[in-house]
């Protein structure tokens, strides 16, 4: 993966020099994974920000903190690493600056993921210089994935199915939510550990699937990101699992999510869940290269329109090393799908107080329609 993101460095290169970019200071944790290949365990929120600066006509700098350096240099590729220091002459903002220089001609960023006490520093230090945003030049090389990329990615969906067999798994009356967050951690694990060594970069990947399992169960299943409590499944209970959060592997997330009922099935949750069904394979039948992404959106809406369901959801977005990329499908997006786009694709309904239908799955264009990336049973499960 290394080489890979060597190559995207050296192409988001050339876009900055087409576009006359004097430099770039990235700070979003998946755009510097796609880049330089490496990522922490901590980030901005604990006041350590860490840096991707590059220029079109120079080697790439990271500006990292000095605790975190021993596992950068390990991962990347990127030779330039400068550290800096919570506290003295060398704090982070000092070797930034030094790295920026004292007066380039503009500055970008990412306006929308910067964070705010690095934000305030640039407005501060560079009151004189324009911030401008990187984000649609790197948005737009990040749309299309590489071989390698969806190779990685079809691991994650079948990390994600592991997941899944251990949601079902532990479906029965009287079981506590929290065992199924679990009982679907334990599972993802082991399978991710299954794909990863303990030799060089891969080394310092780890397989633990994490993040608060979101799932509810009962008249809860409308509230769409509700997460796993003590509640315990009783007969008749219909349990929404998604791990749009949980599923990834190596940096890439997946978009997974499934519906089961406990033991039973009302006549009503029925014709939900299966308009949520039929609305996602619709959407998915429409997807083909040439096509806008708004137009995926409107063939599921058609569904539940028909069904008497109105639903605020977009049916997709893109995925890839961030949880939400561009484009997504949704009314307004004109985006035209390509081959080697990935995305996440829904059916969901939600009737507040009382039920839910849910179901989604990630995919990738192909030249012909799409290849799914999660497998799962795609009807009403009853367990």
């Amino acid at each position: 993966m290394l080489e890979e993101a060597k190559q995207r460095t050296a192409a988001f290169q050339a876009r900055l020099e087409r576009q006359g970019i004097e430099v770039a200071v990235l700070t979003d944790e998946s755009s510097i994974a796609y880049l330089a290949g490496f990522w922490g365990y901590l980030s901005v929120e604990f006041g350590r920000p860490t840096f991707l600066v590059v220029r079109p006509d120079a080697p790439p700098t990271v500006v990292t903190p000095l605790m975190e350096s021993e596992m950068v240099r390990a991962m990347t590729w990127v030779d330039d690493v400068r550290t800096w220091e919570d506290a003295g002459a060398n704090s982070w903002s000092a070797v930034l600056g030094g790295v920026i220089g004292s007066a380039p001609g503009g500055i970008h960023v990412e306006l929308d993921h910067i964070p705010a006490i690095v934000r305030n520093y640039l407005d501060d230090a560079y009151a004189a210089v324009p911030l401008h945003d990187i984000g649609p030049e790197l948005g737009a090389m990040r749309m299309i994935k590489s071989p390698a990329e969806i190779a990685v990615m079809k691991k994650a969906g079948e990390i994600a199915g592991a997941m899944m067999a251990a949601a079902e798994g532990s479906l029965s009356e009287g079981a506590p939510e929290y065992e199924s967050a679990l009982a679907v951690m334990s599972a993802g694990t082991r399978k991710a550990a299954d794909f990863l060594t303990a030799r060089g970069w891969e080394a310092f990947v780890s397989p633990l699937i994490h993040n608060l399992q979101i799932l509810q169960s009962g008249t809860d299943t409308s509230m769409v990101h509700r997460r796993a409590s003590v509640k315990l499944y009783e007969r008749g209970d219909p349990v929404y699992f998604c791990f749009c959060n949980m599923a990834q592997f190596k940096q890439y997330k997946l978009g997974f999510d499934r519906l089961f009922h406990v033991g039973d099935i009302s006549d009503d949750a029925g014709r939900v869940q299966q308009a949520a069904i039929d609305a996602q394979q619709a959407a998915l039948a429409a997807i083909r290269p040439g096509v806008t992404a708004e137009s995926i959106a409107e063939a599921a809406n058609v569904v539940y329109r028909e069904r008497g369901y109105e639903t605020s959801y977009r049916t997709g977005r893109s995925i890839g090393m961030a949880y939400l990329e561009a484009p997504e499908l949704k009314a307004g997006d004109k985006t035209l799908l390509q081959p080697g786009m990935t995305f996440a694709v829904d059916g969901g309904i939600s009737m507040d107080g009382d039920l839910g239908g849910r179901i989604g799955d990630s995919i990738v264009v192909t030249e012909n329609g799409f290849d799914y990336l999660t497998e799962y049973r795609r009807e009403i499960m009853v367990v």
